[in-house]
């Protein structure tokens, strides 16, 4: 989607989750106290497109920080993160890692790990995959009282290769994967090769869920589509809408970004394909007006009351009957609920896996 906000940052490093040295060179009784802390599996989780993580902890980090501190998730997946890669100008870039080789970006950084590790940040780690400049990238916050298995930042599940503009982060636990991805926008016009850009990331992530079927997956974040009329409020505007009188070529291609026949053919196939269910569907048949949409227009404009949801928690089949909640928490025209973000967060909650089966 155009975005009516501005860039964020994100703190952390891709390094594998370890004992704090605290810990580690403490009393074997508090190590001992730390595994048994434990926890298998993710159960609550929430994913948001901050649309510049720097700017909204400059300001709207109080109200976030709250609503997660009562939401208290075992996950946090975040996109449009918005800050640039580790590395100095002309240099190969790290995108595990933020930018602080200036005296602006040093500042800007420090202004995120403060953040990152105040309460409830604190209690997890964070992972990493930015652009080399100010412009997507995503991060992952997981519960320190949670050990993924591994971390990749690609599809290709390659050690160390990160997605172009940072827009993969899976983490692999040992009874689940999650997936936080921010899906390229399918843009206005063939000509600017985005409509390609957009069909080839659905047939990699297409190919992904088919090759990934040996675990259940939770496939989370800005997904840029809205899959059928319910899902936006007014199907008949971001049907026709064009940019400049720009009409593509092929019909199919015509619309909205994210509301184009043809993304919404592809995204039901990788559901089907995948055996994916939308958990937020799944428990919410009818269309909401007022909390059913995940991404609002600038409340000014053409785009005033003008919603869609883009943002998902996707899961495996095997996992539907596990799904106790899914909701959006942002609502109005005005925003409320969004901090300061054009997308308000989402979150899933499932059942505890052993509760299920008795």
């Amino acid at each position: 989607m155009k975005r009516f906000f501005k860039p964020i940052e994100k703190q952390g490093s891709a390094k594998k989750p370890s004992l704090s040295p605290s810990k580690q060179g403490g009393e074997n009784g508090e190590a001992k106290q730390e595994e048994e802390d434990i926890k298998k599996e993710p159960l609550k989780f929430v994913t948001w497109n901050a649309n510049s993580l720097l700017l909204r902890v400059k300001n709207n980090w109080p109200e976030f920080s709250s609503f997660i501190s009562k939401l208290d998730p075992d996950i946090i997946a975040i996109q449009e993160v918005r800050m640039p890669a580790a590395g100095s100008k002309g240099a190969a870039k790290n995108p595990a890692e933020l930018k602080d080789d200036t005296s602006s970006s040093r500042e800007e950084k420090q202004i995120l790990l403060r953040a990152l590790s105040s309460p409830p940040f604190g209690n997890y780690r964070v992972w990493w995959s930015l652009a080399d400049s100010k412009y997507a990238g995503t991060a992952l916050l997981v519960k320190k009282c949670l050990r993924p298995v591994k971390v990749y930042f690609s599809l290709d599940k390659t050690a160390s290769k990160h997605e172009p503009d940072g827009r993969v982060i899976l983490a692999e636990f040992e009874t689940v994967r999650v997936l936080n991805t921010y899906v390229p926008n399918n843009g206005w016009k063939e000509e600017a090769n985005s409509f390609q850009r957009r069909r080839k990331w659905d047939k990699r992530l297409l190919e992904f869920v088919v090759q990934s079927s040996d675990k259940p997956l939770i496939w989370c974040g800005d997904l840029n589509v809205s899959h059928e009329d319910i899902d936006v409020s007014h199907p008949e505007f971001f049907s026709a809408a064009k940019m400049n009188g720009y009409v593509p070529p092929n019909k199919e291609d015509c619309g909205q970004p994210g509301f184009t026949l043809s993304e919404r053919k592809r995204f039901g196939e990788i559901l089907k394909e995948g055996r994916l269910v939308d958990a937020y569907r799944y428990l919410h048949k009818e269309q909401d007006m007022e909390r059913g949409f995940s991404w609002s227009g600038h409340p000014i404009g053409k785009y005033r009351g003008k919603r869609m949801r883009i943002d998902y928690f996707i899961v495996s089949d095997k996992l539907k009957d596990r799904i106790a909640a899914c909701e959006m928490h942002g609502h109005g025209i005005e925003l409320e609920g969004f901090y300061g973000s054009d997308h308000c967060p989402v979150s899933l909650q499932l059942s505890d896996e052993c509760k299920e089966a008795n």
